[in-house]
């Protein structure tokens, strides 16, 4: 079973056919699935449920991993194996509707399992994994089991509007824990300052409500979720490589708020110990002197190479709409107000719709980088919208 070659998917559940997922305990399946780094965002193993001896890249994997997560959670909610590829299909569907440009160009294909197919490939595979094959751990590929938690909450009957609600608003409160765990840090360097800005900026700027440490408490309801969140806290709080006694405190506090019992606490930290540890030297990472500062560098890399790739069009949607314009002009010489990032934003991810290189912007994790969209394309602008600009010397 190849994943890059097409029938991957049917395969793969022809060969399951002989193990019942259904009969593992969801719990039980997490903790296997948070073993092979698919939690963590780096993909170092598959589950044991598939022939091991084909040496799989990180992608596929990925791939393998997210798509057996979908599997076991369509069996174990007491779906027929039959309807799988077909209700996953219209799940990505749904979800996708804020990305239809990332999307759209798929939906000719005529094989639902063919669609799926390359849906996933889609969403595995964004601009050599979004910041660079060596980071792709925390921005999109950590934060797939947001489709997971969605696709539970398809399946137990939420739909179209509510579905796309319950995934930016997870995405949304797990953000705003990031932002929480990070501001427990005794110790802040300059690049984690950064980085926390960086969160906080994005925050403001989504359409929601869910923007505070209590509103994510209150939105947290399924175990997987609790989870979840438990281990994304741990995982944030390990970027120095140490959990200190204030992100101890907030991890008791999450754990009395939850309503859960020290072991998952205690489990979920020996976990990403454990994790770690063992992969040093599989995880790019962590080799990187400081977490934030490859982030953010990264981060700002991809930006400058996305704007530049797509500098004319980008220009010429500009052009058209006078309030993005105006907004962005008046960056150029101030600090935009929370309710004018908000306008910018929508205008921005409007654009981004009909730019289909710049979907990734609308996927999870995509709107942390649009603060530094907003600070580098100011500098493509005629000058004439800049009174400020200092051309700099050759």
């Amino acid at each position: 079973m190849n994943p890059s070659a097409k029938g991957w998917i049917k395969k793969l559940l022809k060969d399951l056919s002989d193990n019942n997922l259904a009969d593992i305990d969801t719990l039980d399946f997490y903790d296997k699935l948070r073993q092979t780094g698919f939690i963590y965002g780096s993909n170092i193993s598959t589950l044991k449920f598939i022939d091991q001896s084909f040496d799989f890249t990180e992608e596929e994997r990925s791939k393998i991993n997210l798509l057996l997560c979908f599997y076991h959670i369509h069996l174990s909610e007491g779906y027929s194996n039959d309807t799988f590829i077909d209700k996953l299909v219209t799940y990505y569907k749904i979800v996708g509707e804020n990305e239809r440009s990332f999307f759209e160009e798929l939906f000719g294909e005529s094989s639902s399992d063919r669609l799926l197919e390359k849906m996933i490939h889609k969403r595995i595979h964004i601009d050599d994994n979004f910041i660079s094959k060596s980071f792709n751990y925390f921005l999109v590929n950590a934060l797939l089991f947001i489709d997971v938690l969605g696709y539970i909450q398809f399946l137990n009957g939420k739909k179209g509007k509510d579905i796309e609600n319950y995934v930016n608003n997870l995405e949304s409160a797990l953000e705003s824990v990031v932002i929480s765990v990070m501001d427990t840090k005794s110790n802040k360097s300059d690049y984690d300052e950064n980085l926390m800005k960086l969160f906080e900026s994005s925050m403001r700027q989504k359409d929601t409500d869910i923007n505070t440490y209590d509103d994510v408490i209150k939105l947290i309801n399924h175990p997987l979720e609790k989870q979840y969140l438990v281990d994304l806290v741990c995982m944030a709080s390990w970027s120095d490589k140490v959990i200190d006694s204030a992100e101890q405190n907030f991890l008791n506090k999450m754990k009395d708020d939850l309503n859960l019992e020290q072991e998952v606490i205690d489990k979920s930290i020996e976990s990403i110990n454990s994790f770690y540890d063992k992969h040093k030297e599989e995880v790019a990472f962590l080799s990187s002197k400081n977490l934030a500062q490859s982030f953010y560098d990264n981060s700002s890399k991809l930006v400058s190479k996305l704007v530049n790739r797509n500098k004319k069009r980008l220009l010429k949607e500009l052009s058209e709409s006078k309030e993005a314009m105006k907004l962005l002009t008046a960056s150029t010489y101030r600090t935009l107000n929370d309710e004018e990032q908000k306008k910018i934003q929508q205008q921005l991810l409007d654009i981004f719709k009909s730019i289909p290189s710049l979907a990734i912007f609308m996927l999870p994790g995509g709107a942390i980088l649009l603060p530094l969209f907003v600070k580098i394309i100011p500098k493509l602008l005629p000058s004439a919208f800049d009174d400020n600009r200092i051309e700099e010397e050759n």
